[in-house]
């Protein structure tokens, strides 16, 4: 994987820092795309580079918006020949509860350009790059089952996006396999607050009686399997979505709250 080089939208903190750390100890680039984040991105940045000799930089960047994207995508080709993998972790969430009905239009659309435009602008952007080099791999973070397009109560506009990204990726997964390029979804389970930026032997030993597996999901087993869906020889994985819980039923445990 060297000289591969991995756009990580939200890079800077929780699951997209795990990521970052994963592809870069696996010898690949990183461009970390931060929105706010700008100190965090460029400390992590310069970790990565110091601490495993890839090139790792940090653009800052609304992606929900498509003026933005083009400029993320744009600084990022003047440091990297190409963008080689896209992982689309960004991904915005109104943690009130409310009804669909009580969501302001502002609101919606905030959630449904942050999860599920953004990924059309930068696809639009980066695909091409990947058809001229035979090679690429795009990774989406989804949530449990949402290939179902299950209802999600006081989640309508972050479901509905969610739901319609999963469609795209396996759109693009059709589209893009005879260029080469993979097209792939991970679904985390409840993965919460500070448990985003552990790695698994911290959660060994500890207790979740509402897990199947006992113990509390990391932001490293959802980075374990994006580093392992970006290898060369996962070509032959796409189209895939796949659930990283741990048995849990996260939507269940919506209802039940």
């Amino acid at each position: 994987m060297a000289n591969r080089t991995a756009l990580i939208t939200g890079g800077s903190s929780g699951i997209g820092k795990k990521i970052a750390y994963s592809l870069a100890r696996s010898g690949i680039h990183t461009v970390i795309n931060y929105r706010k984040s700008r100190e965090e991105a460029m400390e992590l940045a310069g970790e990565l580079t110091a601490k495993f000799g890839t090139k790792s930089i940090a653009i800052g960047g609304d992606v929900s918006n498509y003026e933005n994207c083009t400029e993320i995508v744009n600084k990022a080709n003047e440091i990297f020949p190409s963008i080689d993998i896209l992982i689309h972790n960004a991904g915005p969430y109104i943690h009130e509860r409310k009804k669909m009905a009580d969501y302001t239009a502002e609101e919606w659309h905030y959630l449904i350009n942050g999860n599920l435009n953004s990924m059309f602008y930068l696809s639009r952007l980066v695909i091409p790059g990947m058809r001229d080099h035979q090679w690429g791999r795009i990774i989406t973070i989804g949530y449990d089952r949402v290939e179902s397009a299950p209802g999600w109560i006081y989640r309508s506009a972050f479901a509905a996006a969610k739901t319609g990204l999963a469609s795209l990726t396996r759109t693009i997964a059709l589209e893009e396999a005879n260029s080469g390029i993979t097209s792939n979804m991970v679904c985390p389970g409840d993965i919460v607050s500070e448990w985003k930026e552990m790695d698994i032997n911290e959660a060994l030993g500890k207790r979740d009686p509402s897990v199947p597996v006992g113990r509390p999901g990391t932001g490293e087993d959802i980075a374990r399997v994006v580093t392992f869906l970006a290898d060369e020889k996962s070509d032959y994985i796409t189209g895939g979505v796949i659930p990283v819980t741990g048995g849990k039923d996260v939507l269940g445990k919506a209802y039940r709250n």
